[in-house]
């Protein structure tokens, strides 16, 4: 069943959702091992997972939530998303298969950038940890394109700052 289907309705999600948000639903669990998204086969509401997160525990550390993008997200231009504008900028692997994923029916990401969001996806983290500059750019709705695609050049140069961890996002 899909997170459209379990919520009853065909609005448009954000894989990048806010916990908080009454339909959100978990879209994931980041792994322990390398941090990328696994996941889940169905959508879990948000509301019945969070109360068993440990108090000690940001939930979106651990875990990645949908919910449903809203006109006032400060990721929103007009009717496209600028979050996974930026995210299309970051290095993805290729030869990655496209994991498998409930929201896609009703993904902006999918709609906006198609496979290019989805390749990038499960290594992205709702939280950004000190240290990500990366991840900072890409989740702040003030960098442009030119900022993100110097901090790549920069990068290129410096090879193992460009091993970066998850890449950090933001929540509408």
């Amino acid at each position: 069943m899909s997170t459209a289907e379990r919520s009853g309705t065909s609005r448009t999600w954000c894989p990048s959702g806010s916990p908080a948000a009454p339909e959100a639903v978990v879209l994931g669990v980041r792994s322990g091992q390398d941090g990328e998204v696994v996941y889940l086969a169905d959508p879990v509401p948000a509301r019945d997972v969070l109360p068993v997160v440990p108090k000690d525990v940001e939930p979106t550390r651990v875990l990645r939530f949908a919910s449903h993008c809203v006109s006032d997200c400060l990721h929103r231009r007009g009717n496209d998303c600028t979050l996974v504008e930026r995210v299309a900028v970051t290095p993805a692997d290729e030869n990655r298969n496209v994991p498998r994923c409930h929201l896609r029916a009703h993904c902006k990401w999918w709609a906006q950038v198609g496979v290019d969001g989805c390749r990038r996806c499960p290594a992205l983290a709702t939280t950004v940890v000190e240290g990500d500059d990366l991840g900072a750019l890409v989740a702040d709705p003030r960098t442009t394109r030119e900022q993100l695609d110097a901090w790549m050049a920069r990068a290129e140069t410096d090879a193992p700052r460009a091993a970066a961890s998850p890449v950090a996002l933001g929540t509408a």
